[in-house]
């Protein structure tokens, strides 16, 4: 077997989220900004020479077979024909149900990394594809930077963001996405928006409304970080953040944090770090094959 190679699976935060509507197929039509941040869960990768693709660690409340990087790795494998197989480790740090991207993530470092790895050569948009195929967050990952989202999330364009620095809190509410778009109170005709609106600071979480009723600790922590600026929830899950302009002000804000809350600082990033690893995967390949 190969050495176990480390590849970082970033968090995202939804800077709003619209709900436009409800789509024939049941899904929704939305309306979003994806931030990348550079913290996240961690995707350990070691090729197999027997074409076998084995999950190493248990992740509680999620089966082999149910684990999206699992499935991500097998539908690579089946995609580009590939003989190797794979061993897969993934150290989490995000929270499952916080509508930080986690288990979707996974799966876009595993799609980027056993490419790369096993020499798949698919593209960047072949790469998205098969992630929508496994859930609508998976395709901002695989292209690794931050982006206006349409559709269910899947149409993506690129968008510059101010530099900003993120405290993330986790009041530990653990909620179904499917829970919350299910739900007959939520809002569904919010009409389509504009960069310049979300620029100006027009724009809202429609989820939150339906999440703030049912989890109510959700909302002490949106009240408890509006007290440093305009509070938000990330997507459908149960974790809220706030900007700031400075690391030093998140971490100040972070020493306060209530208990038996959990959170951290991040900051915002245009370029996903699994790009930036990517990018000396494939350097440190170039230079082995000019020392040689």
């Amino acid at each position: 077997m190969s050495e176990w190679t480390q590849w970082p699976a970033p968090a995202k935060l939804n800077l709003f989220l619209h709900v436009l509507g409800r789509r024939a197929d049941g899904y929704h039509d939305l309306e979003t900004v994806f931030q990348i941040v550079d913290r996240g869960d961690t995707v350990e990768v070691r090729l197999r020479s027997d074409g076998e693709i084995r999950r190493c660690r248990a992740i509680p409340g999620i089966a082999e077979d149910e684990d999206l990087s699992v499935r991500a790795a097998r539908r690579l494998q089946a995609e580009c024909g590939a003989t190797q197989g794979a061993d897969l480790r993934v150290t989490k740090r995000l929270p499952a149900g916080g509508g930080l991207g986690g288990g979707s993530s996974n799966a876009a470092t595993v799609l980027v990394a056993l490419n790369a790895l096993w020499a798949g050569g698919l593209g960047e948009e072949r790469l998205a594809a098969l992630g929508l195929e496994l859930g609508a967050d998976v395709p901002v990952f695989v292209h690794g930077h931050s982006a206006w989202g349409g559709g269910v999330g899947e149409r993506l364009e690129p968008v510059d963001l101010s530099p900003s620095w993120y405290l993330v809190v986790d009041p530990g509410a653990r909620i179904p996405t499917a829970e919350v778009f299910g739900a007959p109170e939520l809002t569904r005709d919010t009409p389509p928006s504009t960069i310049a609106a979300f620029r100006a600071g027009e724009v809202r979480n429609d989820c939150e409304p339906v999440v703030r009723s049912r989890w109510p600790v959700v909302g002490e922590a949106l009240s408890w970080l509006s007290r440093f600026g305009p509070a938000r929830m990330s997507g459908t899950g149960g974790c809220c953040f706030a900007a700031f302009a400075t690391e030093e002000a998140a971490q100040a804000a972070y020493r306060r944090l209530p208990e038996p809350w959990s959170g951290f600082v991040a900051r915002g990033v245009e370029r996903s770090p699994l790009h930036e690893r990517l990018t000396r995967w494939r350097n440190r390949g170039v230079q082995s094959s000019i020392g040689a």
